[in-house]
């Protein structure tokens, strides 16, 4: 057996029977590093010497019986989430030699439970991308396929569960960033509620869409990994003070009788024949466990994509006005202070961080503010109103996670409007700040991994759970793995 194999529900039983100790969990995960990730190029920075620190505390919780559910368990984190004297550079050689003096949140949260950082993951620069091609560093491979993408922008987190180079990892989901990879990798990836997780610590993109989730192998790990980094953070003025349940406490329960919404607009023409047999089959699945299906309408699906590249530009733009080579990261001397402004971020961003930049600039210019970025919250406005409509009549509404499965690297590289456009069944999602989840449910002809979304109510995470676990439990696509 090995243990970098299992979940984080089978580890927690071995440690805490002591049957296994910490530091053989992370041998198994270093040795598994040590022989794929040359290929998969999961890590932008590996964490050992910290790991193996963090691995003899685990061991001593658990020798004094104060273990938590992730004491010992070996997490990977998103490239863009602050870890304390550790490097953070969300794939940016802007940031290439940053080490945040604070701990973001999650980590801080995560810490207290006991876990252990196995690293940080590559991720499409400042989370901007649908493939992990756009990482300053290097692209992240497919473990099902090497030669095609992850799935962006938490590429690198969702390929390293997928090839058992970490237990779980962290992503964040800005219009899809972590449910896209996790289909795309034949995982399980949940946005929460906007305001469920604290965004403390998450270098932002685009503030008011940006959410910290879980990329784990199964349902139950994404329950466990949530409730760990859930709950009201004063020091995120965005985070919501609502109680957290026990999101495991709802993992078994008979999903008879719910209803589930299917909306016309999400089964679209030149979607993948092999994704929307696989879907529509998954819909027919959990019918047969008493689940009710129900078509309901999202009429301004349409309009998602254009309003979500107004409104995430424009954020973006404000964020990443900060690095100018004055306060923190790479520099680029000049003969002026301007000069060095520009040489800075001309030689520090990568292409597409520069096109969102402009496009973001040019939204918010004199002139322009009232014809794009107004115009596109009215817009987001429209698409909340389409979710609280449908769920007045529905528990949750499953669709498609992705229009495609993984695609060949550079093969959309020069197209741009066709990469953001892979993104077009998660972006509404985080326009309405609703949770959703995606999880596995067959493969293509090409034995490529196809993902369904389950889209819940707002702070609903509940129902998406119940109904993920119930599919999950009843069929057997979570269980495959990648032959690296």
């Amino acid at each position: 057996m090995k243990l970098n194999e299992l979940t984080i529900s089978e580890l927690r039983r071995l440690l805490d029977d002591r049957e296994v100790k910490p530091g053989e969990v992370l041998d198994d995960i270093y040795n598994r590093i040590d022989a794929v990730d040359d290929k998969v190029k999961s890590y932008i920075t590996i964490t050992k010497d910290v790991a193996y620190e963090m691995a003899k505390d685990a061991e001593q919780a658990i020798l004094s019986n104060k273990a938590s559910l992730l004491t010992g368990i070996p997490v990977a984190v998103k490239d863009n989430m602050c870890t304390k004297d550790i490097s953070t550079t969300c794939a940016s050689k802007i940031l290439h030699n940053f080490k945040p003096p604070y701990e973001s949140t999650v980590t801080a949260r995560l810490k207290e439970q006991g876990y252990i950082l196995t690293g940080k993951t590559n991720l499409d620069e400042f989370a901007m991308g649908s493939s992990t091609e756009n990482s300053g560093f290097h692209t992240t491979r497919n473990p099902w396929d090497l030669e095609r993408v992850p799935g962006g922008s938490s590429g690198g987190s969702a390929a390293a569960v997928a090839a058992d180079e970490c237990i779980a990892a962290l992503g964040s989901d800005t219009g899809g960033s972590i449910r896209q990879p996790a289909a795309l990798c034949g995982v399980v990836g949940l946005k929460p509620t906007y305001g469920r997780v604290s965004r403390y610590g998450l270098v932002a993109f685009a503030s008011s869409l940006d959410q910290i989730g879980p990329i784990t192998k199964n349902v139950a790990d994404a329950a466990i990994m949530l409730n760990a980094i859930a709950g009201h953070d004063p020091s995120d003025s965005t985070s919501a003070p609502m109680d957290v349940p026990d999101f495991a406490n709802v993992l078994g329960h008979d999903i008879k009788g719910l209803k589930i919404g299917i909306p016309k607009e999400y089964f679209i023409e030149g979607m993948d024949k092999d994704i929307e047999d696989s879907v529509r089959t998954a819909i027919k699945k959990l019918e047969s466990l008493g689940a009710i299906p129900v078509e309901v309408s999202l009429p301004h699906t349409g309009y998602a994509v254009a309003t979500y590249y107004i409104l995430a530009t424009s954020e973006a733009s404000s964020n990443l006005a900060r690095y100018d080579g004055v306060k923190y990261g790479f520099r680029v001397d000049g003969k002026d202070l301007l000069d060095m402004y520009m040489n800075t971020r001309a030689q520090g961003f990568g292409s597409e961080v520069k096109r969102r930049i402009m496009l973001g600039t040019y939204a918010l210019s004199a002139g322009y503010y009232e014809a794009y970025y107004k115009k596109g919250q009215q817009v987001r406005t429209l698409i909340k109103q389409d979710f609280d409509n449908a769920f007045k009549n529905v528990d949750v509404i499953v669709t498609p996670t992705s229009p495609s499965a993984a695609f060949k690297i550079g093969e959309k590289a020069t197209d741009p409007l066709q990469m953001y456009l892979s993104d077009i069944f998660t972006i509404s999602v985080n326009l309405a700040g609703v949770p959703a989840i995606s999880i596995p449910c067959g493969f293509t002809r090409d034995n490529l991994p196809v993902g369904l979304q389950i889209i819940g109510k707002h702070f609903d995470e509940e129902s998406i759970f119940k109904i993920a676990y119930a599919y999950e439990q009843s069929t057997e696509w979570h269980l495959r793995r990648p032959q690296l």
